[in-house]
């Protein structure tokens, strides 16, 4: 069996990065507890159903539930769409201090870990809904 080759020029936007990211949850004011209050994210807009946070220079949406929205539903990185997010981190005691603080926030974390594919330091943390994030080293 062949696959088809396009025979159109690849689209190829011109961009600065990723502009923003956003996230479904179940609890937008337990989400807002979590990101805010307890991660110490900005509030960068507050509008019902829906804030955008800033992380460093992240931007990220987090939306509340809509009418389609399964109560019990939970993040599943095997699903297909999005595994997890990454911030990314320059300093390594910087790196250190967050794994620190989850930890005596209560937040289960991977601590600083070693990829070694990337041979980069990182640590892992989940949100309330099982959303996967990640400060990795630059």
């Amino acid at each position: 069996m062949t696959t088809a080759v396009s025979t159109h020029d690849a689209i190829a936007p011109r961009t600065a990065g990723i502009h923003h990211v956003a996230i479904r949850v179940t609890d937008l004011a337990r989400s807002r507890v979590f990101y805010i209050e307890r991660l110490g994210f900005s509030v960068l807009l507050e509008v019902p159903g829906m804030m955008i946070c800033s992380a460093g220079g992240a931007i990220f949406g987090v939306r509340g539930p809509s009418a389609e929205t399964n109560a019990s539903d939970t993040f599943d990185p095997h699903r297909v769409g999005l595994d997890h997010i990454a911030l990314a981190c320059e300093d390594a005691a910087e790196l250190q201090r967050v794994a620190a603080a989850l930890a005596s926030n209560g937040i289960q974390s991977t601590g600083v870990k070693m990829d070694e594919t990337l041979g980069k330091e990182y640590v892992a943390f989940s949100d309330p809904d099982g959303i996967k994030w990640e400060l990795y080293m630059v």
